[in-house]
């Protein structure tokens, strides 16, 4: 490793939507939130507690590296450098975790959680055609910001299966329904994009505008078909163990 190297500078801005990432918003606003709760958990828990958390350490020296490159261009291109292979993923997953930690531990107003929230969002909705539609159309845009390849449905599985349950709607053609939609996003965005980017050396706007047109074209043949068939199940109430 040398030690005396000189970090480069970015290349210049050559289109308006990297904007942002040549500005200090974002590496602001993070440390700014992020100290926040950094302050909130010493109040509120022992001592002891925080500075064990490894989950604590993750977030604070993620947003600390992010803060002292000063702009997200500069801090991507240095963890581009020490671990090109990987990059992409040691930044995007954490981001991905604290995504699952908002849906399922968050609570608003009376302590209930987001997750619950979408539930009761979705059973207003009704069943047949319009909730598969809606749960289709809701899988896809999250797939886009985290393209977990099926693994989100751990996240999802409790409130979209509790809604499905809520309007009789087929619990086995939900989970399809899923399946379905969650392929939509990995035409844009395929989960093995990550690796095939940093071996090959190409960045994600180099390939998504030929994506971009698959996606274009199954998205309202797939809403189409979920739309359909979503009217032709029965409901089958599930099977809960003996005393629940």
């Amino acid at each position: 490793m040398d030690l005396d190297d000189e970090p480069s500078e970015p290349a210049p801005r050559s289109r308006p939507g990297e904007w942002l990432e040549y500005s200090m918003i974002l590496p602001v606003l993070a440390g700014v939130l992020t100290l926040g709760w950094l302050v909130s958990q010493f109040v509120t828990k022992p001592f002891l507690t925080v500075v064990s958390s490894l989950n604590g350490y993750l977030l604070v020296f993620l947003v600390l590296g992010l803060v002292l490159h000063r702009t997200p261009r500069n801090f991507l291109q240095a963890v581009t450098k020490a671990v090109p292979a990987t990059a992409g993923i040691l930044v995007q997953f954490p981001l991905y975790a604290a995504m699952a930690a908002i849906l399922t531990k968050a609570t608003g107003h009376g302590g209930v959680s987001l997750s619950a929230h979408l539930a009761e969002f979705f059973s207003d909705i009704g069943g047949g055609g319009a909730f598969a539609v809606v749960i289709a159309l809701y899988t896809a845009v999250l797939g886009l910001f985290v393209p977990s390849g099926g693994g989100k449905w751990l996240v999802e599985a409790p409130y979209v299966m509790q809604a499905a349950t809520d309007v009789n709607m087929n619990l086995g053609w939900t989970v399809q329904i899923y399946n379905i939609a969650e392929a939509l996003p990995n035409l844009i965005n395929p989960f093995i994009m990550l690796p095939l980017l940093a071996v090959l050396r190409l960045q994600a706007r180099d390939l998504v505008g030929f994506t971009f047109l698959q996606f274009v074209f199954h998205l309202p043949v797939v809403l189409l078909l979920v739309w359909l068939l979503g009217m032709t199940f029965d409901f089958v109430p599930p099977v809960l163990p003996a005393g629940k």
